[in-house]
């Protein structure tokens, strides 16, 4: 049996507190268990008092342990990891880098912890070499691990395509201010669009975009439903005839491959790892990128899919393609032990 300490922000299965890192580290944790590991969990609260609680938990840990720690929690925490490199076996499992904010003093602190781990986990390959860009990582250092998805049957889908659905977090930098923008273009044609995410992570953002609904005139059209658990969230899938995504940042992005899963088209922004999650088939790429935040960019692509029917046949083979070419859990756990077992070594 393999011992793995796996440290984590504190609510990861949370239903009010739903994220992709969430969905990953708990997907990734089930998965490694079920391949023969036995995972130590240790939550630590995030963000206040993450590094009292840090300390406190790392002490705990054996020497020559080999701990994953979520980027959320590790990367600003140089003070308590880097004096415990050498004795632990430390995995950073990073899902946004903090030097992409353009905070020097982050910056510093993410490139102290990682050059001193054993090892560093990203989720796509532009997240990769991001890393390495950013703090000269040695290339055999950062492993990829992209996020799986589950099988799922196909979306029916109705003819005229005007189902739409956003699945991200309620925050700036998911845009969907861009999406609002794009949608009031759009009064004339028929759709409407459903926003699943919370609402609480940024609560001014939150508040500015309730306003810009109303004012648009779309308070009947575009509705924010908050968080919802994962079988709320499946029949929303199940119902939706295209997902759109308009985030100014991504690693990757989980909503897109979910959606796929479903043979459901995508519309997003260019950006990040972005286009590898959307991937492409013999029929072609399974959606439309545009520019990340630009809403007539946007609100042309959304126009074009509600008025072309054959547009959106192509995008629908394309996107039934992709499902048989998306990862796995047990191959993203898979992915990660690797990266594990090469820090023990």
């Amino acid at each position: 049996m393999r011992t793995l300490h796996v440290v984590v922000p504190e609510g990861i299965d949370d239903p009010r507190r739903p994220s992709g890192g969430n969905r990953y580290d708990r997907r990734v944790c089930v998965a490694l268990a079920h391949a023969g590991w036995e995972v130590v969990m240790h939550e630590v609260p995030w963000p206040e008092g993450t590094g009292e609680a840090l300390a406190a938990a790392i002490r705990t840990i054996p020497d020559r342990s080999v701990v994953l720690l979520d980027g959320l929690v590790a990367s600003p925490a140089d003070a308590v990891l880097v004096p415990e490199a050498g004795r632990l076996r430390q995995v950073v499992l990073v899902h946004m880098a903090l030097g992409d904010e353009g905070d020097a003093a982050a910056r510093r602190r993410e490139a102290a912890v990682l050059s001193s781990a054993a090892a560093v986990v990203v989720t796509s390959r532009w997240s990769r070499d991001e890393l390495m860009g950013l703090y000269g990582l040695p290339a055999g250092s950062v492993h990829v691990a992209e996020p799986g998805v589950d099988a799922a049957p196909i979306a029916a889908g109705t003819d005229a395509g005007g189902e739409l659905l956003c699945v991200a977090t309620v925050a700036r930098a998911k845009g969907h201010d861009v999406l609002v923008d794009a949608l009031a273009g759009l009064q004339e044609m028929a759709w409407s669009c459903t926003c699943v995410g919370s609402v609480d992570r940024d609560p001014p953002f939150a508040l500015q975009l309730r306003a810009a609904v109303e004012r648009a005139g779309l308070s009947g059209r575009v509705r924010l439903a908050g968080a919802c658990s994962d079988a709320e969230l499946e029949q929303l899938y199940r119902a939706a005839d295209l997902l759109v995504h308009a985030s100014r940042a991504e690693t990757y992005g989980m909503a897109l491959t979910e959606a796929l899963a479903h043979g459901l088209p995508v519309v997003a922004c260019d950006v990040g790892g972005i286009p590898e999650a959307l991937g492409t088939t013999g029929s072609g790429r399974p959606g439309v990128l545009v520019p990340p935040g630009d809403a007539d960019a946007l609100r042309g692509a959304l126009r074009r899919w509600l008025a072309d029917a054959r547009l959106r046949a192509r995008l629908r083979a394309a996107a039934a393609g992709r499902r048989a070419s998306l990862p796995s859990w047990p191959a993203t756990a898979a992915a990660v032990a690797r990266a594990c077992e090469a820090a023990a070594r």
